[in-house]
């Protein structure tokens, strides 16, 4: 039986663990490691960089993004996950500074 990808978050594989939470797992281990530590004056944050691919530059990877003048995001796993996070939480800036 070949198994594909399922959007449903409902669906379980045969042994009951549900696919999403499965695929969450591993989309997270194919990322780097995100860290952020807050001192009394000061906020460090930290990334795994992994080596890029023979097509990619590493100068374009980018894993710590400014959102707001005083706000910062950091993401773990796949990319195009991050993206949809940094577009919410851009939204949300925008959002806080207009009201």
């Amino acid at each position: 039986q070949i198994m594909s990808y399922d959007r449903a978050i409902t669906v379980f594989s045969p042994d009951g663990h549900l696919f999403q939470v499965e695929y969450a797992q591993e989309a997270v281990k194919q990322g780097q490691c995100a860290v952020g530590v807050k001192g009394k004056g000061s906020v460090v944050i930290a990334i795994e960089k992994k080596s890029a691919q023979k097509l990619q530059d590493g100068r374009t990877i980018r894993k710590i993004l400014k959102l707001d003048e005083h706000c910062y995001l950091t993401f773990a796993g796949l990319h195009a996950d991050g993206r949809v996070l940094i577009n919410k939480a851009q939204l949300a800036c925008q959002q806080f500074r207009v009201n």
